[in-house]
């Protein structure tokens, strides 16, 4: 045991370098504390200042109790509250942890939708002057009004098979191109190799080519084509765009029905809901190769709830059965009413959880993860929020299999009872 007399000193857990550090100061009490079941103190200190301790040994702890007998009640006090503190320090950084990681995952999936948007809209304004182009070259030859409405029908008949259009098979799209293609060549269409692409994506036939060709007539052909096809670059583009947009809309929505922002922290849950935006959270690590079964109950009832507190629930055991898959398997998720609870069944065909350790996992501070993996919330956090709310949680796993069963009660029950209870 250490009593500082004087100074200043810091302290750090040997082995976590990205733990928490201590800081005691004059009239602190720190070190092997009597009643404490540690066998060592495993810290590293360093004075900040001149500092001066006194230090007693643990043999002496019986003699020192025997001749204060005041002094017990208050160092037990002293440890209570550093297991507080330190579980309040673990349970802080790890949630810190966590967050970190969400973000840096939410940060990818808003970057990739945000840079195909900048990157649509530059091109867009490219294609609007290449449009501009095309119809003043088409308007420089006077076309006949038939003309312009021969032209137009084809246009638009286009842009409608383009917008409908189904992704095809690379030797098909190619098979058409060289069609295409080679028919520009053979009209005397100059460039017809830069508008064959897209004229093939919007279907477009040789035989409709051919029949633009007699209505239009050589001269016109070419700015026609060019003309129809800055249109289709034109409406590509602002599809790519709005893709875009609703996408990041999307996760901005998931991250406002995950974290219940602008709501009433305890209230009616959609459990199906929240478990849905937690899948959308955590999309950058299921698209690397997990495929999600759902099989959601649609009369599922709602649940009265602390919203944000389940949906770390979901996001606990969902990333670690991503994290069990090594990234790649199927997790399944159900929802269902069981009498009066709802249950939700989280089960991944990964690597399964030994049965000699299933008994601890809800231990308060157990792992098999290495420092700085999973999300830091701990499954004895999942415990502590599903009997919080009154339900219960239960796991059973073998080597490619592994469910985790959470039960919570419909009715007649408000979180905030618990308090009461308790």
């Amino acid at each position: 045991m250490a009593i500082f007399l004087e100074g200043e000193a810091e302290s750090k857990a040997m082995g976590r370098p990205d733990g928490p550090i201590y800081t005691a100061v004059a009239g602190q009490v720190t070190g092997m504390l009597p009643f404490s079941r540690m066998t060592h103190y495993p810290v590293t200190s360093r004075a900040l200042i001149r500092t001066r301790i006194a230090r007693v040994h643990v043999r002496n702890f019986p003699e020192m109790l025997q001749q204060i007998p005041a002094l017990g009640p208050r160092l037990a006090g002293i440890m209570v509250d550093r297991v507080r503190e330190y579980a309040q320090l673990n349970s802080q950084r790890d949630k810190l942890a966590s967050l970190g990681k969400l973000s840096a995952g939410l940060a990818h999936e808003l970057n990739n939708p945000a840079s195909a948007g900048k990157r649509a809209a530059m091109e867009l304004r490219r294609a609007f002057q290449g449009l501009e182009a095309a119809h003043e070259e088409f308007e420089k030859n006077d076309p006949s009004q038939e003309q312009r409405i021969s032209l137009r029908t084809v246009e638009v008949n286009a842009r409608n098979r383009h917008a409908e259009a189904k992704p095809k098979d690379a030797m098909e799209q190619s098979d058409r191109e060289e069609a295409i293609g080679t028919w520009l060549d053979r009209a005397g269409v100059q460039k017809g190799w830069e508008v064959a692409p897209l004229l093939a994506e919007a279907e477009v036939t040789v035989q409709e080519l051919q029949q633009l060709e007699k209505r239009l007539g050589s001269q016109l052909l070419g700015p026609g084509l060019r003309r129809m096809v800055g249109k289709l670059e034109v409406f590509r583009l602002a599809h790519e765009l709005e893709n875009s947009t609703s996408r990041i809309s999307e996760l901005v929505a998931a991250i406002k029905e995950y974290s219940y922002m602008d709501q009433a922290p305890n209230q009616e849950v959609d459990v199906s809901k929240g478990i849905e935006s937690t899948l959308t959270i955590l999309h950058h690590k299921l698209k690397q190769g997990v495929n999600v079964i759902r099989k959601y109950d649609p009369n599922l009832p709602k649940v009265f709830s602390y919203g944000s507190e389940l949906n770390q629930v979901w996001t606990n055991l969902i990333d670690n059965a991503i994290d069990a898959m090594k990234g790649k398997g199927d997790l399944q998720i159900l929802t269902c009413r069981e009498q009066d609870d709802v249950l939700v069944e989280i089960v991944d065909n990964g690597t399964g959880i030994p049965a000699e350790i299933q008994p601890q996992i809800f231990d308060p501070f157990f792992t098999t993860k290495a420092v700085g993996d999973g999300t830091g919330l701990g499954l004895d956090t999942v415990y502590r929020i599903i009997r919080k709310h009154h339900g219960s949680i239960n796991v059973s796993s073998h080597p490619g299999y592994t469910c985790f069963r959470v039960r919570l009660p419909i009715k007649n029950y408000r979180p905030e009872d618990q308090n009461r209870r308790d």
